[in-house]
């Protein structure tokens, strides 16, 4: 098939949850025989879309990325206050501030939906991840007028998915490719459309070489202290500063050696604690002798469409403890058994003090999640449901495939 998957951001540099799905997806189907191509921004950072890699075309992976450029950065002076009113905001707001509120986000590209029309009938599927973005809003609307569209919404409950302006925007795919079951629950009970779908997460690779705990722990002087490991973006968004502050509770209720590890840039301040360990951006090969080393994963967002950090982390045979908040991460974590939901700082102490007090527990959490990612989300399961589904999409045999089991 010929493809061509629309995105915000693309590029090995490029730090982001929907735009590595999209990486993954476009690389592995490359790698398969598909002819595979990818419109994208030429910018790196979403916190201002400036234009960093060169506009036109260049090959990455086996993978055709064309680029355009960003007509204008993000102005957060302006956005920022635009952002708290519209999307934070009383609702409803007027559609013309919703509008506003796109173009400010951005990435605004104005070259895009033209791009779209005259070139997207060359694809036998336009495949758009993410709703969010100025690229899907924009993009759908032109592509859907020219062939058949999918959209990996990567929806999760957030203020944005609110808004009247995305109402329009999900009666168009011809299709929709979901994460999880959540996630297609959510779509569905949001928007009210009925469309061909299938849950397709997110595959992750299971022959990982084993390593060694050492490197990490001698690399960040922890010695032989149990660690709490969260691994992501160090952002009150992504709930780290709540963990933080569970996490010093917990420390002032229950002394001991156990340790936090903070892994991931910084983006924002956070609340510090003397037992708290911040490592930066450490590259896969410390990553994974991080999560060797770890008495579980933490994963406190509220929320996620997937955690692909999640099942990285059940590959390795490592438990979860996770924000029960979330319905995605809890529905995970309720299917594989791998993990240890909390609601609250009583849960996450309760669930903290069972896998200190036993080693046996998160060793069978763990071994529970390594067979759900391999029954699940092995590469080669995900991709070949994957290739069936776009295939009946190109043909318009539009019938629905159940998700995994």
């Amino acid at each position: 098939m010929r493809l061509l998957f629309v995105v915000q951001r693309y590029g090995r540099e490029v730090a982001g949850g929907a735009e590595l799905h999209c990486r993954e997806f476009a690389t592995r189907l490359a790698a398969r025989g598909h002819d595979v191509d990818v419109l994208t921004s030429c910018a790196v950072d979403y916190l201002d879309w400036a234009n960093e890699y060169p506009p036109g075309v260049a090959e990455l992976d086996g993978v055709q990325v064309h680029r355009l450029p960003v007509a204008a950065p993000r102005d957060l002076r302006f956005f920022t206050p635009l952002d708290a009113r519209t999307v934070w905001g009383k609702k409803p707001q007027p559609l013309y501030l919703q509008r506003a509120w796109m173009h400010s986000q951005g990435p605004y590209i104005p070259e895009l939906p033209t791009w779209l029309r005259s070139r997207c009938g060359a694809y036998d599927v336009t495949i758009f991840i993410t709703y969010l973005y100025f690229s899907t809003w924009a993009g759908l609307p032109a592509a859907s007028s020219v062939g058949p569209t999918v959209l990996h919404p990567t929806a999760h409950d957030e203020p944005a998915l609110r808004l009247s302006l995305f109402d329009e925007m999900f009666r168009l795919p011809t299709a929709f490719a979901y994460l999880t079951e959540e996630e297609s629950a959510l779509v569905r009970g949001r928007f009210r459309v009925r469309r061909p779908e299938r849950i397709i997460g997110v595959g992750v690779d299971l022959d990982v070489p084993a390593v060694d705990d050492r490197t990490f722990r001698d690399r960040f002087q922890l010695g032989g202290r149990p660690y709490l490991l969260y691994i992501g973006r160090l952002d009150t968004a992504k709930g780290v500063a709540e963990l933080v502050n569970y996490f010093a509770a917990y420390k002032d209720r229950n002394p001991g050696s156990l340790a936090l590890v903070l892994l991931g840039q910084a983006v924002q301040p956070l609340p510090l604690h003397p037992d708290v360990v911040l490592t930066g951006f450490v590259d896969d090969d410390v990553k994974r002798s991080a999560l060797a080393g770890a008495l579980a994963l933490v994963q406190p967002s509220y929320f996620e469409s997937f955690s692909m950090v999640l099942t990285e982390a059940w590959a390795q045979q490592k438990c979860a403890v996770v924000n029960g908040r979330c319905a995605v991460l809890d529905g995970q974590v309720r299917r594989s058994g791998g993990g240890l939901p909390y609601r609250g700082f009583a849960e996450f102490e309760a669930a903290v003090d069972l896998l200190l007090a036993d080693a046996e527990v998160p060793r069978r959490l763990g071994a529970a999640g390594r067979r759900y990612v391999e029954r699940r989300y092995d590469w080669d399961t995900v991709l070949s449901g994957y290739e069936t589904f776009l295939g009946r999409i190109a043909s318009k045999r539009f019938t629905t495939s159940p998700p995994a089991a």
